[in-house]
């Protein structure tokens, strides 16, 4: 076999790999708003509400270092639960419990966004990163145009929530706020695996060593 074409095989296993762990990883975390919201609409009690959300979050730490998975992205996570429990509680406001996640996609939109205008579209960087390529991908027009395409899949579903999330947020609809953020990480991950499909239809038959120098 054409070692290229083999190593090209390695990277669509360990690509393909990647996108179901970070799909499991998704929905595992959504637990602590899950928590959150379920007992904010039954009892709309902010003190009860983040008690619950609080525990679920140690408890998929918990669960993780049970079965002896990194616990980071789990302790990122809770963390993010902390700083979204401290506004609200500062506040008095359920909405502020959705900030951080709201901020983020934000943030993560205006990054994507810059970096696709700078020749450097994300899905990029990380594809190369899964496949221990680095930036080589860079140097291939036809991969350049073909992440960039399939990159942009992926920024339509991010300000797709940015465009759910905050009119619920202005408008203080803590529990339909709640149940988009839930299915938050999971669009993310399903845009990305869109984007995927995306890239590589574009991509098409193409391999750099031979048909670009």
């Amino acid at each position: 076999m054409d070692p290229a074409v083999h190593g090209e095989a390695g990277g669509e296993d360990a690509i393909r790999s990647a996108m179901r762990h970070r799909l499991r990883n998704a929905v595992i975390n959504v637990v602590p708003v899950f928590g959150f919201t379920l007992s904010f609409a039954l009892t709309h009690r902010l003190a009860v509400a983040l008690a619950l959300a609080l525990a679920a979050g140690a408890a998929v730490c918990v669960y993780r270092a049970a079965r002896r998975e990194p616990v980071w992205g789990a302790l990122a996570a809770l963390g993010l639960v902390c700083v979204a429990g401290a506004l609200a509680a500062g506040t008095g406001q359920a909405t502020s419990f959705f900030l951080p996640s709201l901020m983020l996609h934000a943030v993560m939109a205006v990054v994507s966004a810059v970096m696709l205008l700078l020749g450097w579209p994300p899905m990029g960087v990380v594809v190369g990163l899964i496949t221990k390529e680095g930036t080589g991908w860079r140097r291939c027009r036809v991969r350049r145009r073909a992440f960039t395409r399939g990159n942009l899949v992926v920024l339509a579903g991010n300000l797709k929530m940015l465009a759910l999330q905050l009119p619920l947020f202005l408008s203080g609809q803590t529990v339909a706020l709640g149940a988009v953020d839930v299915l938050g990480p999971v669009v993310i991950a399903l845009g990305a695996l869109l984007g995927w499909r995306v890239y590589r239809r574009v991509l098409g038959g193409h391999r750099c060593g031979r048909h670009d120098p």
